[in-house]
Parts: C-alpha cells; sequence; structure tokens
C-alpha cells in the first residue's frame, strides 16, 4: 500500500492526518474509550461484534488507540502498515464483519475526535481524517471480500456461520478442555493452515449472541475441527463451552488469522516454537504439522506452565518427540508442586534457557502466550538482532505494547 499512489488520498490528507499523530499519542485512549462508548449507545445493533471483556478491561480501546496512531504517524508510508491490515482484515472476517458496518465506525469515530478534541464538523482535522478512513476502508472491504471469497470457495468452505455439534470433549488438564466440532449437517471441514482460529458464536443470555475466538489445536482433520479451551475467570464464552455437554450445537466461523506455519512453504532454518499456558494450542497445531510436511526439520519446542495440573498436552507433544529425532522439546514449570514430574526445569522461559536449547540464533520464531511471557520473548529477540521476517507472533492489542 502506497498512499501517494492511491487514488483518494491527497497529499493534503496525508499532511494534515500526520500532523495529528503527538494528539492522538497523548489522547489516544480517551478518544477511543469515548468512541465505544458513543458507537454502543448511537448502534447497538453492532455491540454483539466486540469482545465485552476486552472493552471493560480496555484492551479493546488501547489496541485501536495503538492502531489509531500508528494509521496517523505512518499515512505517508503505508507499506509499513501491511501487516497490521492483514491482521485487521483477518480478525474481521472472523467476526463476520461486512462493508456496511464501515460507515457506522466511520461516523462515530469522527464524531468522538470532534467531541475529544473540541474542534467542528466542517475543521479541516475532520476532512482529512474522514478522506482517509475511507482510503482504509476501501483497502479492508476488499482484502476482506477476498477472504470471504477464499472461504467460500475453499473445499468444504463457507462464508458466515455453520451450524456444528459438540462430537467429543475430552479434558487436556486441570483448566483445559479440547472440543471436537463437525459439521451439523455430516459434511467434511476445510483445509486450514496450523497457527489458525476458529470464531465461535454462542447465545448470550439476552436474546443476542457473543464471538471468541480460538486456535486450532491440532493439525488438520478431514471430519472435524478440534479447539482446545481453557475456562476463563468470568469468561463467558469459555465457560459455555466448558458447561457444555457433548451433542450441543455451536455456530462456527471458518478458519482465519495471519499467525501460521504454512506447510507448503520450505525452510532449512530451525523452527523454534515457543508458548505459555493456552498459548500452546496454535504452537502444538504447526508442531503436528511440521513432522508431518517437513519431516527432517530440527525443530524446538518450549512450553511453560504453573504445573502439572496445568499442563496441557504434555504427552502428546513427548510422544511427538519420541517419534520424530529431529524434534526436542523442554517443559518448565514455575510453581511446580510436590511430585510433580512433568517438567525438565523450574522458574519462567528466559533467554538464558531458549540460548542453551537452541542451536543457533538463526531460526524461525513463533511464539504465543501471556502478555509477560510475549513481551520478554519479543524483547529478547529484538536483542537478539533476530530478522522481523523470522519472527511470528499472536498477539491482542498494539504490537508497541511489546517493547513499551
Amino acid at each position: 500500500m502506497n498512499a501517494s499512489n492511491e487514488p483518494g488520498l491527497s497529499e493534503e490528507t496525508i499532511r494534515i492526518v500526520k500532523s495529528t499523530a503527538p494528539v492522538l499519542q497523548e489522547h489516544g485512549e480517551t478518544l477511543t474509550r469515548h468512541f465505544y462508548q458513543r458507537m454502543f449507545r448511537e448502534n447497538p445493533e453492532v455491540a454483539p461484534l466486540f469482545n465485552a471483556r476486552n472493552q471493560h478491561g480496555g484492551t479493546q480501546q488501547r489496541a485501536l488507540a495503538g492502531a489509531i496512531c500508528a494509521f496517523a504517524a505512518n499515512v505517508d508510508r503505508l507499506e509499513v502498515l501491511g501487516a497490521a491490515v492483514e491482521g485487521i482484515a483477518q480478525k474481521h472476517a472472523g467476526l463476520g464483519i461486512k462493508p456496511e458496518h464501515y460507515p457506522i465506525v466511520g461516523s462515530n469515530l469522527l464524531a468522538s475526535i470532534q467531541e475529544v478534541l473540541g474542534i467542528p464538523e466542517d475543521h479541516e482535522v475532520i476532512r482529512a481524517w474522514a478522506e482517509a478512513y475511507g482510503f482504509l476502508a476501501h483497502i479492508l472491504i476488499g482484502r476482506e471480500r477476498s477472504i470471504y471469497d477464499e472461504q467460500e470457495n475453499a473445499p468444504n468452505g463457507w462464508s458466515g456461520f455453520r451450524k456444528f455439534v459438540i462430537h467429543h470433549k475430552r479434558e487436556e488438564s486441570g483448566v483445559i478442555t479440547s472440543f471436537y466440532l463437525r459439521p451439523a449437517d455430516g459434511g467434511g471441514v476445510p483445509p486450514y493452515k496450523p497457527g489458525q482460529y476458529l470464531t465461535v458464536r454462542v447465545p448470550d443470555g439476552s436474546g443476542a449472541t457473543t464471538m471468541r475466538n480460538y486456535s486450532l489445536s491440532g493439525a488438520p482433520r478431514q471430519q472435524e475441527f478440534r479447539i482446545s479451551v481453557k475456562a476463563e475467570e468470568n469468561g463467558y464464552v469459555s465457560n459455555y463451552l466448558h458447561g457444555s455437554p457433548e451433542g450441543t450445537e455451536l455456530e462456527i466461523g471458518p478458519p482465519c488469522g495471519e499467525f501460521f506455519l504454512d506447510p507448503e512453504v520450505t525452510s532449512t532454518k530451525p523452527l523454534v516454537l515457543l508458548s505459555a499456558g493456552v498459548g500452546i494450542t496454535p504452537v502444538l497445531a504447526m508442531l503436528e504439522s511440521v513432522v508431518k510436511s517437513q519431516p527432517g526439520r530440527q525443530v524446538v519446542f518450549i512450553h511453560g506452565a504453573l504445573n502439572a495440573r496445568t499442563h496441557a498436552f504434555g504427552h502428546a507433544v513427548r510422544r511427538l518427540a519420541q517419534a520424530h529425532p529431529n524434534v526436542s522439546t523442554h517443559f518448565r514449570y514455575s510453581d511446580p508442586q510436590s511430585g510433580d514430574d512433568g517438567h525438565d526445569s523450574e522458574g519462567f522461559i528466559n533467554a538464558e534457557l531458549i540460548e542453551s536449547l537452541i542451536p543457533e540464533k538463526d531460526c524461525e520464531f513463533y511464539f504465543c502466550g501471556p502478555k509477560p511471557f510475549m513481551v520478554g520473548i519479543y524483547q529478547q529477540l529484538l536483542e537478539w538482532g533476530v530478522p522481523g521476517s523470522q519472527v511470528h507472533f499472536e498477539f491482542f492489542g498494539p504490537k508497541e505494547a511489546l517493547v513499551a
């Protein structure tokens, strides 16, 4: 994406929008809090598209503030934001965002800028942001249309939401349960890239619905999907799933997400898979896939858990390592209990541990887990000088939060 080559985005707009970056940096979260409150008041029909828990915790507001600031700062070189735009488009496709939603967001965003910054509707800043928002919306709508077409045209594919049944449940640890999902119509499921996620839509008890994304926790299967869900305190959807018996019907969106290991792309670099807690789910799918698609590739799998009670998939990972000599594993517990024997070391995953386990730093790194874990890994890889093209992660929120 290059703003100067795209019709409809003038040099004057670029100048004005870029000039707003400092004030947006200062007032970004105030603006986004105001925006969400205003939009849910004026357009309550879009509320089910948003995660109420992230709203209450401020995560959604901080993520949007970071995205707005990044857009303003880089409006003259939008190619820098290509990965971020792809991530937004994938999230939107998972939620079923349609072109008709964009005017709702745009009108409330522009009104919020006016109200928070105290400027009139005909101010040059509002005109510039209206033009810039329309430009960005055009890019996102086009990319999302392509994603929907890809989903619908895939073998056994569909767009929107499809009814699935919980065919089988299996406890993986004291807090994580796997759900094996099969289409209610008896058909098959489409292929997906390991690391991608499904969107699960369930009734919210008020006559509406709510949605959450859950990583697919295994290599593709022909007749079913598997997601593995942690029962979160105050997590409505996770607890809804954990309380649902086999046979329960769910609405499921097609596989989405830009955090994946492409089995069709081969590499000779060692692969390092790092996870903590329930972050094991997408990297487990990568592990199961890579041992089939690249059977000789060196793989290092490092996982952190509190203790044996919360550690999911330990036996499955060890079995894969035993069957594939090119795979090595290390499990570290931060709070081991008496009698725990499923780990190799104690403490948190840190640079010293990773260095001791990888053959060299010129590796492909994929990681997922809680924010403190993510921050530590990301900062360490930056310090080591690992190229950005070899660093892959799943993180909800502005990327800047990983280096804060």
